[in-house]
């Protein structure tokens, strides 16, 4: 019988998570590799060669054929390669993982989009790839080949049309509650009619969901994708009033867990206790780890998280700090038992977790005292600053992403690799 994820069920999870968080705060996180100055600046020589050669590639003129542009996006890929293994110290099976089988999830997904909504803008585009890689990095642990699948894209697409509509200022808080509404009714299967392009767009992607994974069959994929959507709904609060400590923990395990949960679900249809279990604490450790690297815009547009209250106050946040790599590690731990995926991906897991803190570490240093930040900063394969500085050119409006997104999806032929996709259908909706 499939797990029933009731959002009884979900607070209980929560209650779990909370007492493998509050139990992290007492372990000292575990020992991560040390890197010497001389050692560090090796690996940034590598990063702007790297950075470098895909620049160079990415700014060159658009090659004639499908065959020369195929061999252009084989460079970039080559340069990341070579930066993976210089500075990273990947493996090349590892390597291969990120370049055959990550990379290309998100170019699928990125020109399916595209086509979907010309609309949508490369913040947006990302926000989905960044769910689809989650939910692509679970279906190893699930049993099953990575490859974006139509449920995997409907709902990666979902959150940034959501996300983006309920953060916008100028839109009264009735109508967000009435599209709230309306959108749940939808989740739930109800025949319900479309009012704008907006709820098009989204009626559709649920379809996608819906197309794989029929609601007859597969009961707990809804009931993950309406959990998610009522912890967004209860995660509003942390913008319109100013919850209690505890409300705020609980508010971010039940969003983060949640969606991560959700991600589990879809790589498969189905979980098992402990895989279910995993998936919501990674969900876990992802929120606070983004809540960790958005400390200064939360607290400048008055969003409550845990990292924003603890600034607030003027209290340093290295406690925090290491009490999340010490729940990474339980993570880890949890993952480690599952009896699917190859030890190659939990490390390159295990890796990408640390990386997302000790990032937000180095972005958000003046939340930080100087000792904490120095011993952290020994265990970064780049100093701080070159992160901070390297991070500010990636993401200038005319960085290196911009260029390289582009350089992408000049060609926006699909290739064969992985799951057929739907063709989108908003445009001969009506709704365009």
């Amino acid at each position: 019988m499939q797990q029933a994820y009731s959002w009884s069920w979900i607070e209980s999870q929560v209650a779990q998570t909370i007492e493998v968080w509050d139990g992290s705060a007492t372990r000292t996180p575990r020992a991560a590799p040390q890197y010497s100055p001389q050692e560090q600046t090796r690996r940034e020589q590598a990063y702007d060669r790297a950075l470098h050669d895909v620049d160079r590639e990415a700014k060159a003129p658009t090659p004639p054929t499908r065959a020369a542009h195929i061999a252009k996006q084989n460079r970039m890929t080559a340069s990341f390669a070579r930066f993976s293994a210089e500075a990273l110290d990947l493996k090349g099976d590892a390597v291969e993982l990120l370049t055959g089988d990550f990379l290309p999830v998100g170019t699928r997904l990125a020109r399916w989009a595209r086509r979907f909504d010309p609309s949508l803008t490369m913040p947006d585009i990302i926000q989905a790839c960044r769910n689809a890689w989650t939910a692509c990095g679970l279906q190893p642990l699930m049993g099953e080949p990575i490859g974006l699948t139509p449920s995997i894209l409907g709902y990666s697409m979902l959150y940034p049309y959501t996300d983006n509509f309920l953060d916008q200022a100028d839109i009264s808080a009735a109508t967000k509650h009435h599209f709230s509404a309306r959108f749940r009714e939808r989740l739930s299967g109800g025949a319900i009619s479309p009012l704008n392009r907006h709820e098009c767009a989204l009626w559709e992607l649920v379809g996608l969901v819906e197309g794989q994974y029929p609601r007859t069959l597969y009961p707990g994929v809804f009931d993950c994708m309406l959990a998610i959507h009522r912890a967004q709904e209860e995660s509003l609060a942390q913008l319109r009033s100013e919850p209690r400590p505890d409300e705020v923990l609980r508010m971010s395990c039940a969003k983060g867990g949640s969606s991560v949960l959700a991600d589990a679900c879809l790589a498969r249809g189905w979980l098992s206790p402990q895989e279910s279990q995993f998936g919501f604490e990674w969900g876990v450790l992802l929120q606070l780890g983004d809540d960790l690297q958005d400390v200064r815009e939360d607290l400048l547009r008055g969003s409550t998280t845990l990292f924003s209250r603890t600034a607030a106050a003027g209290t340093p946040l290295d406690s925090l700090a290491a009490q999340l790599l010490s729940f990474s590690d339980a993570v880890a731990d949890r993952m480690d038992a599952l009896p699917h995926g190859n030890s190659m991906l939990k490390e390159l897991l295990r890796m990408s977790w640390r990386s997302l803190i000790v990032g937000g570490i180095a972005d958000s240093h003046q939340f930080f005292t100087p000792g904490f930040l120095a011993e952290m900063e020994r265990t970064s394969p780049f100093r701080f600053a070159f992160l901070r500085a390297r991070r500010e050119l990636l993401a200038s409006r005319e960085g290196l992403y911009t260029t390289l997104f582009h350089a992408f999806l000049e060609h926006p032929e699909d290739d064969d690799t992985g799951p057929t996709l739907p063709a989108p259908a908003l445009a001969a909706s009506g709704c365009a």
